[in-house]
């Protein structure tokens, strides 16, 4: 895939994001995913509080915290992250990333897709549903962000430890094994 747009990228993964989420059985939302920290609900609520982060990165405010978010919370939250980085030279401004450190809000967004990418193969995994990410984003993810994200995650405590795939792993294997998940 050639596509390197990141409001492209955030806005295909967050489509695929929004169908699981949308399967969540409610008895479910209190379940375990593979991030250990995190329940269903609130691995929901990351994902709800990352459209959050980009409206925020936008305004040039902090960021808030996200808690009891549903699919429609997390729809209406990515047509506004959507609305508001489309605003002319808006991802030009610079914000702060997850790890403190500056970077602009087209990096935020490219993030931010990694980000809703990866949950959404952990929300699939925790609700019994089909894990397959899409070829084309994964392959995107993958050029975009391996090997250097998940080693600076990792530095930051955002990233659990690496797991070991074999060589001839697919893409998706590759990205989920780097980013701390067994594939």
């Amino acid at each position: 895939m050639n596509d390197t747009d990141p409001v492209r990228l955030f806005q295909r993964a967050t489509a695929r994001a929004s169908t699981i989420m949308d399967a969540v059985a409610p008895e479910q939302r209190t379940g375990a995913t593979p991030c250990s920290e995190w329940s269903v609900q609130q691995l929901i609520d990351h994902m709800t509080g990352s459209t959050d982060y980009l409206l925020a990165a936008v305004a040039g405010e902090p960021p808030s915290v996200r808690r009891g978010a549903t699919p429609d919370d997390y729809r209406a939250g990515v047509a506004a992250a959507l609305e508001a980085l489309a605003r002319p030279g808006v991802l030009d401004r610079r914000c702060a990333s997850p790890l403190g450190f500056e970077w602009s809000v087209a990096e935020a967004t490219a993030g931010t897709f990694m980000d809703n990418l990866v949950h959404t193969w952990d929300l699939a995994v925790a609700t019994g549903q089909d894990p397959t990410l899409d070829v084309d984003l994964v392959e995107a993810c993958v050029a975009m962000f391996l090997p250097d994200m998940p080693e600076r995650g990792r530095a930051g405590g955002i990233v659990g430890p690496a797991v070991a795939v074999p060589v001839d792993a697919s893409p998706q294997d590759r990205l989920l094994g780097a980013m701390g998940r067994r594939p």
